[in-house]
């Protein structure tokens, strides 16, 4: 890996969870500056602002000195160039995520063609983790201190439960 190059992690992150985190601090070392970047999709019911969103990454990643943490509306090729970024790295969870993030990585080729797309394979214990899961179990009652950090579990918690 080009140690010189600046790498955008982009996504939803409502809420962040360990894979997320996982994928965010792998990038962290292999590229000079990461920014992660909290989007808008209107096609998300989000449970949290786009600000409470970078808030909570920002939370749970103090160690990481070479990650920014943003939240940007628009297309994310766009900002790739606006930032000099040229690297966008992504994490995959199961083959029905490769399928629309290398569509996505296509289409941000065509609009922006110094940016590349990696694929993160996720870690094992964090394949079937995903952040509608975490929201289901908390708005059930269940325990998601498995698969969230404890600096932003109360956050998610109070959240979920004042949507009931």
């Amino acid at each position: 890996m080009n140690k010189n190059v600046i790498a955008i992690c982009p996504g939803s992150f409502d809420p962040v969870t360990f894979g997320h985190l996982d994928i965010i601090t792998r990038a962290s070392n292999m590229f000079k500056k990461v920014i992660v970047v909290v989007a808008s999709n209107s096609k998300k019911n989000c449970s949290f602002t786009p600000e409470e969103r970078v808030e909570m990454v920002k939370k749970c990643i103090p160690n990481l000195t070479n990650v920014e943490v943003v939240h940007y509306e628009g297309l994310l090729a766009d900002y790739a160039a606006q930032i000099g970024a040229t690297a966008i790295v992504k994490g995959l969870r199961a083959m029905s995520d490769f399928e629309y993030e290398f569509q996505m990585a296509l289409t941000n080729k065509e609009l922006n063609p110094k940016v590349e797309t990696l694929f993160l394979t996720t870690s094992a214990q964090n394949m079937y983790l995903s952040s509608s899961m975490v929201k289901q179990i908390a708005s059930m009652g269940g325990d998601i201190s498995h698969f969230v950090p404890k600096v932003i579990k109360q956050d998610i918690t109070d959240r979920i439960n004042l949507k009931k």
